[in-house]
This record gives C-alpha cells, structure tokens and sequence, in this order.
C-alpha cells in the first residue's frame, strides 16, 4: 500500500510542486541515486579492492576453522587409534587416510601407497596391529568420517581460494605483489580500507602498518618503538640476518610505498618498477650480508666504519613527595645532622695530636745527636780545641791590618809547627 502511495505521488510531482522543471527533477533523481548507491555499496569503479579485502578476511578465518577441525578429528580418531597421529604429521594425508579406511583393523589390508610413502604406510600398518587404542562404534566412526570430510572439502577450497587472490592481486597491485607477495599485500589493503587509502600513507606508516598496539605502548612507556608490522612476514624480510631485519624493512617500506601508489594512481599496469626495485633490495641485502665478511683490501679506510646509533630514551619517574602540601618533619634527619656535625671537629683534634707527637721524635732524635761527642776519647777533645783556637787566631788576624803578605806567612809557619809540636808531645 505504502509503495502504491509512493508510486502515484512521484507520478504526480509536477502537479502538486509548482515552479520545478522536469528536467531538474530527473537530474535530482539522479544524483540521489547515485550517491545512495556508493553509500550503500562502498565501491570504488576504478580498482576492485574490495573483493580482496573479503578474500583475504576468509582466507584467515578458513586456517583458523580448518586448525580446530583437523585438531579434533585427531584427538577424537586417537581414541581408537593413537599412534597414527605421531606417525603422520600431515593433516591433509591424516584425514584421507582415516576417511579411506575406517576402522583401524582394516589397514593392514588396504592400499594406503595414495596417501603416504612406503616407509610410512608400513610404520601404519605394523603399528595398527599392535595398537592399544579403544573399540568404538560404527557410528562413531560415521561422524569422524563426515568431518574427514568437511576437512578435505575446507582444504581444498582454501587452495582455490588462495589462487583466486593471487590472481586477483597480480591484476590490482601488481608491483606490490612482487615486492611483498600476494598474502601480506592483500593484508596491508585489508588493513587500510583499500588501495587509494594505502596509497596515501607514507612509508614509515606502511613500515609500522599492524603493529598499532606496540607502537602506543611503547610512546606511553617511552622506549623504543616497533621496526615493523605486517610487513615483517614478506620473503625479502624473512630471509635475512635478525641484525638487518630492521634496516631491510626500512628500506622494504619505502620501496613498496612507491610502489603502491604506481599501482593505484598510474595508468599503466605494468610491472618494471616492481621487477627493478626488487633487484636494488636483493643488491642491497647482498652488500648487508657480506659487510661482516673480512674485505681484501685491508686498508684503514675499509676498517673505519659508522658506529651503530641507539636511541636510549629515558624514563622519567614519578615524585610521591610532591603530593602532600602539609611539611613534612624529618625526625631521624637530626640524629644524622647532629652526627655529622660532630664528625668535623673530631678529624681537627686528631690532626692537632699528631703534630706534637712528631715533634717529640724530632727531639728525641736530636739529643741523642749532642750527647754522642761526649763519649769520644780524650785525644778527639784536645784536636777539636785546637783547631778552634787555631780558627780564633786566624780571624783575630783578619781583622788587624796588614802591613805585607810577607810577614805574615812566616808567623802561620811558626804556629803551624807549634801545633805539631803539641801534638807530638
């Protein structure tokens, strides 16, 4: 009825509205419609990002639903027989195998040469002999058959899946896809919205792009932020040394933001820029690698190198003491004051002592010094007052005039050989 209503009165507008043109109402009408319709589909005519967003989100949630079904078949198959899940390690080979046999006593008689090697299908057989697993039913064995099944249908379609989006890729974001690969461009779209929106990032953005988390803890913890996000899992990144993974992904980010806007804004679709800058990083990678190898020149140049930059941020702690506006009173403060202050004039005194204990030393040592000549023999007495009387005469006549040098050198004679008389006496 409503839509009946609706219907006569857009029939009828140009009666019941005056002063409006058919022709504006139909370019109205239009660009209404038109702006309904990307509302509603959010699809951009140009580049079909959009299927690769859907494809990529289902191609994640088929791993993660494919993991919990091959992980209860097993634990529910190894019931009634345990050892076939540590002998087959693969899940694809382990669900055909339980989906073609059935019942473990059936396996020593079927063929299992589809499924597995030789070594393997004899290890299974002989194990399934000897087996210490459980009887179980055959209705048991119906549903573990049935959700073999649903495994084997899973897989199989998350193989389709994965070659529809790479093909996919190669025709969206060609230079993208040989930089990064097919799954972690698909991922970077995904994570952007679409490829226009990837396009406007720069590259320290396109780095980082998926490590969101780490990178505001680490700015509100302030330490060092991540080196990379979503771009860490490409081949160029995974295939070096954990030294140059950062340096590599730097270089990986920049290289790939060019590409993507090449790939979203340029006319051609073809794939030299993608071709070229994959040859410059894998140079590049080459040169990191062989950068610690021992170099043939061995020349001073070649040895001095750029030493490695480490941004250390510092942590800033918080001051409790701050909060409380009521002073606060050091009680065990003034024992350690009053220590300290006693501590000073003790060193003094010590320093004060000393110096008379020293001089006492030198004291003793002199005394025994002066009374040393007294215990010398008589004969040393007698020369030692000799020689004073001799040097009293000597400046007795230095002080008199002379009246010739002559006279005087007899006279020295004279008490010089008095002397020696008195010594020989």
């Amino acid at each position: 009825m409503v839509t009946e209503l609706m219907r006569g009165i857009r029939n009828q507008i140009d009666g019941l509205i005056s002063g409006l043109s058919s022709r504006e109402m139909a370019a109205m009408s239009l660009g209404l419609a038109h702006s309904l319709s990307r509302y509603k589909l959010k699809f951009s005519p140009d580049k079909v990002d959009t299927m690769i967003v859907q494809a990529i989100s289902l191609l994640d949630d088929l791993d993660k639903e494919l993991n919990n079904y091959v992980m209860r078949c097993r634990e529910w198959y190894g019931w009634h027989f345990p050892e076939l899940g540590k002998i087959i390690t693969d899940n694809l080979a382990f669900c055909k195998c339980v989906r073609a046999v059935g019942d473990r006593v059936n396996f020593s008689s079927f063929d299992l040469s589809d499924f597995l090697p030789e070594e393997v299908e004899a290890e299974v057989k002989a194990a399934a002999e000897i087996s210490m697993g459980t009887e179980v039913s055959e209705e048991d064995i119906t549903n573990i058959l049935h959700l073999c099944d649903q495994v084997i249908e899973i897989t199989e379609y998350r193989s389709q899946l994965y070659d529809y989006l790479k093909n996919r890729m190669m025709a969206i974001a060609p230079n993208l896809t040989l930089l990064v690969g097919e799954l972690v461009g698909a991922r970077l779209i995904s994570h952007a919205g679409s490829l226009l929106n990837l396009a406007k990032h720069p590259a320290s953005t396109v780095q980082i792009l998926g490590a969101e988390k780490a990178l505001f803890r680490a700015l509100k913890t302030k330490r060092d932020t991540p080196k990379y996000g979503l771009i860490y899992h490409a081949s160029l990144v995974g295939q070096t040394t954990p030294k140059n993974k950062g340096k590599i992904s730097r270089m990986l980010a920049a290289k790939a933001a060019l590409a993507i806007r090449y790939d979203a804004l340029g006319e051609d679709t073809n794939v030299d820029l993608g071709v070229e800058t994959r040859a410059k990083l894998e140079l590049r990678l080459r040169q990191l690698e062989e950068r610690g190898l021992k170099r043939i020149s061995g020349t001073g140049k070649a040895l001095a190198r750029a030493d490695k930059y480490q941004h250390k941020s510092e942590v800033r702690t918080y001051d409790p003491s701050g909060d409380s506006t009521l002073p606060s009173v050091p009680k065990k403060r003034k024992f350690e004051e009053v220590e300290q202050e006693q501590e000073p004039p003790t060193e003094i005194k010590v320093k004060k002592a000393k110096k008379p204990k020293v001089e006492v030393v030198e004291e003793v040592e002199e005394e025994p010094v002066e009374e040393a000549p007294k215990k010398k023999k008589k004969k040393k007495k007698i020369k030692t007052e000799e020689e004073e009387e001799a040097v009293v005469e000597v400046m007795e006549e230095a002080e008199e005039p002379t009246t010739s040098t002559a006279a005087e050198t007899p006279k020295k004679k004279k008490k010089k050989k008095k002397i020696k008389q008195e010594e020989e006496d």
